[in-house]
């Protein structure tokens, strides 16, 4: 166009701005998406479905009252009437109990006195592309690692011995896993006690306290169903002693129940709740 005016001048930013019609960028995706609150200029809504992002990955971060577990919990909700993800949450403080247990979904409490009961010696044979044995035997190298204790860890000897037990505890469920029994930890100390090496007798020492003493917790079946579409583990209630165990333990069922959903196209939210104190 023609320029009638010849008067040329400098805009500031702000200026500039008033003459470009959108100011601002919408965050509203379509599908399963999920409410994270308003756009600060325009208002709107802002509707994310963070499995379609780059990284679907979360973090609640704010000082203390901020909101940052109701936040959490808003989420949860919204994910559980607008998908049919699977949901677990780790809750240290007792603090998702009451509404998990309003959704329907499975509370587990972790305590010296608690009715509920996880076997850590649970395995589950349904994976096609890993070798569940191979996996589960690592895991109980871990935790009688932590068991036993010390600086330098298992001995070579004690890791075969280890290995060993693992393998003659589950032939007979590899045998026949409908019929046969789960083994747990009263199972793994028997075995260690009939290993004729010295390593054997120091490591169901060890491990004798978590099996008839006071810390007996996990020298149970399984006695939850970890099947449901919500499932809370409260910690609240968990000693010093157990704890650091209890993590290990947890942390190899979150890790089993997400690749058995991942395995059967079902995607899996988990909340870890005040991760400071894990």
């Amino acid at each position: 166009g023609h320029n009638g005016i010849e008067i040329k001048r400098g805009m500031t930013t702000s200026s500039t701005a008033i003459f470009v019609p959108f100011m601002t960028q919408e965050l509203r995706m379509d599908g399963e998406a999920v409410y994270y609150g308003l756009n600060a200029l325009s208002h709107n809504v802002i509707m994310a479905n963070r499995k379609k992002l780059k990284n679907p990955n979360g973090l609640f971060l704010g000082v203390p009252g901020s909101g940052k577990s109701f936040a959490a919990k808003r989420e949860l909700v919204n994910v559980f009437l607008a998908t049919r993800d699977r949901i677990i949450v780790v809750d240290p403080m007792g603090e998702y109990s009451p509404l998990i247990k309003r959704l329907g979904g499975q509370v587990i409490e972790i305590a010296p006195d608690s009715p509920h009961h996880i076997n850590p010696m649970d395995i589950d044979l349904s994976f096609d592309e890993e070798n569940p044995m191979a996996l589960k035997a690592d895991f109980i190298l871990s935790l009688m690692e932590l068991i036993v204790g010390g600086k330098d860890g298992l001995q070579p000897v004690e890791r075969t011995v280890i290995d060993r037990c693992v393998r003659q505890m589950y032939r007979e469920h590899l045998q026949n896993p409908e019929t046969s029994k789960m083994p747990t930890l009263q199972t793994l100390y028997d075995l260690l006690c009939s290993q004729p090496e010295g390593e054997a007798v120091r490591l169901a020492t060890a491990l004798e306290i978590y099996v008839s003493g006071s810390l007996n917790v996990f020298n149970h079946e399984t006695n939850v169903d970890l099947n449901r579409r919500l499932v809370c583990l409260d910690l609240k209630k968990l000693g010093a002693g157990l704890r650091t165990i209890a993590m290990l333990i947890m942390q190899d069922l979150v890790n089993s129940q997400v690749s058995m959903n991942f395995l059967r196209g079902i995607a899996t939210w988990c909340y870890f709740d005040e991760f400071h104190v894990l």
